[in-house]
């Protein structure tokens, strides 16, 4: 039965796959991309996500949160340093796994897992996207129509 089962539990007890998911997400920040087993990669991006949008706002509160599960001083300086910045307007999303094949040893599925607004080769390609601005009301704007001559006008010459 799966009641309960949230998460991948990654064959680890709590306290270990806490520590190795902290390890992996403070690499992810320092090098931009890893790689890893899918399944790890999976429970990374859900794992760090959420603190890159807690550092999107830099408060001490949610500096010592997301230094609660970091447990890095350097990580958590980079990640709402340099990283919160590149991802400012990003809505969700920072992460992007891709696929690599199979490890020789164990036949055990590899992906790489990187920060989105880093890899410059996916995003030459695409132009700035350009924003746009809706109204609440979603009304059409009014446009001023210029004067129709009449005939009056065209008597009087």
């Amino acid at each position: 039965m799966r009641h309960g089962k949230k998460f991948n539990h990654l064959g680890r007890k709590s306290a270990h796959r806490k520590a190795m998911l902290a390890n992996m997400a403070c690499s992810l920040i320092e090098h931009k991309r890893i790689n890893t087993t899918t399944a790890k990669a999976k429970a990374l991006k859900q794992f760090i996500e959420p603190m890159i949008t807690k550092s999107k706002s830099d408060t001490t509160h949610n500096r010592r949160i997301v230094f609660s599960r970091l447990r890095q001083k350097e990580a958590v300086a980079e990640l709402f340093r340099d990283v919160a910045a590149k991802v400012g307007d990003r809505p969700g999303g920072y992460t992007r796994i891709i696929k690599l094949g199979n490890r020789l040893g164990d036949n055990a599925d590899m992906a790489m897992i990187e920060l989105v607004d880093y890899n410059e080769l996916y995003n030459a390609g695409k132009p700035a996207k350009k924003t746009t601005r809706r109204s609440r009301r979603g009304g059409k704007k009014a446009t001023t129509v210029p004067p129709v001559e009449t005939q009056a006008s065209n008597e009087e010459e």
